[in-house]
């Protein structure tokens, strides 16, 4: 996408499952446009920092800190750790999310419970955190929720991501109409089936898979993480500064009609 390069200058940005495939992609994005980051990831310290620098994001505007954000004094602490060297935070990605498949009836509860830790509660935890940080350092910030396509289109075997992504979706839409008058916005960005993860693994191990998908896709490749990392730095410049309440959809079609 092309954005000036100082296009988020003076911007602190906080990251969630920053150190994944795509959270890596989004982070230097975001870096490369100016922007400090805070990435967070449950990964340990050495491999996330190993993670970046092969990506090539720039050392001086990014700082990692390990903190698993289902429990809200982990959360508490990631946003007092980030503003030490950034200062306040300006946009918070709630962007970690976990999938696993199996059918409905077989799926298994304890997963359930993770997926919904891991994608949903986590992302709220951090979010009414971050929106009170925002308050009393009188920001007028944004928070952004990465969902998916799958929160309005159902696709077999992840009923609890699809679950998931459909409550966060709502949960965006709350924060926004409940923060607005207070100069917080909300948004997200859906993504559709992302060339990273499970999603490549299968793609590139399951022809069953991989012709479900090619047929999901109008457009007929899997989307580049890159695709999601330029949705990031719309919704993060002064170019989508009118937005609230939306749902960025970057799915190359893949909600355009029932794959059957």
């Amino acid at each position: 996408m092309t954005f000036r390069e100082d296009a988020l200058a003076g911007q602190h940005i906080v990251i969630s499952g920053g150190a994944g495939a795509i959270g890596v992609a989004v982070t230097k994005a975001l870096s490369d446009h100016g922007a400090r980051v805070t990435v967070n990831d449950i990964l340990p310290r050495e491999e996330a920092v190993l993670r970046l620098e092969a990506a090539g994001v720039l050392k001086d505007r990014v700082q990692y800190i390990h903190a698993d954000l289902t429990n809200h004094e982990n959360v508490d602490q990631l946003l007092e750790q980030a503003r030490v060297n950034f200062g306040p935070a300006h946009t918070l990605c709630c962007h970690a999310g976990m999938v696993q498949a199996a059918p409905i009836i077989e799926f298994d509860d304890g997963l359930w419970d993770q997926i919904m830790d891991v994608n949903l509660k986590a992302a709220y935890l951090l979010a009414k955190a971050g929106a009170r940080a925002m308050l009393s350092d009188s920001v007028r910030g944004q928070i952004i929720f990465t969902t998916s396509w799958v929160g309005a289109v159902p696709w077999p075997d992840i009923a609890a991501y699809s679950a998931s992504k459909a409550a966060m979706n709502m949960l965006m839409r709350s924060f926004s109409r409940e923060l607005a008058a207070q100069g917080i916005r909300a948004n997200a960005v859906a993504p559709g089936i992302v060339g990273a993860g499970m999603a490549l693994r299968q793609w590139e191990t399951e022809p069953d898979y991989r012709a479900r998908a090619s047929k999901a896709i109008p457009l007929g490749y899997l989307q580049p993480v890159e695709s999601v990392a330029d949705a990031f730095l719309f919704l993060c410049s002064p170019a989508a500064s009118y937005m609230t309440g939306s749902i960025l959809l970057v799915d190359g079609g893949c909600s355009l009609y029932p794959m059957d």
